[in-house]
């Protein structure tokens, strides 16, 4: 669904930039769809992209020591 999506958008944007003459109401009617489908596409990045970065890596989960004075002297 994502792909059909972006493909749509991609369309669309061809048409808007493309040099053609348009009546305004079916101009804005694409600047609408355009925009609804960049909104779209950006909630299902942004799904995709919070269901796999829940948890930070191992790597960075660090205890939380603490220093006594007398090392960082050593």
């Amino acid at each position: 669904m994502k792909n059909i999506i972006q493909k749509i958008s991609r369309a669309l944007q061809v048409v808007l930039m493309a040099p053609i003459k348009l009546p305004g109401k079916a101009l804005n009617i694409i600047k609408y769809i355009a925009l609804g489908l960049g909104i779209v596409e950006t909630v299902l990045d942004d799904k995709d992209k919070k269901g796999k970065d829940e948890s930070p890596p191992p790597e960075q989960i660090v205890p939380n020591q603490e220093k006594e004075v007398g090392d960082e002297m050593e």
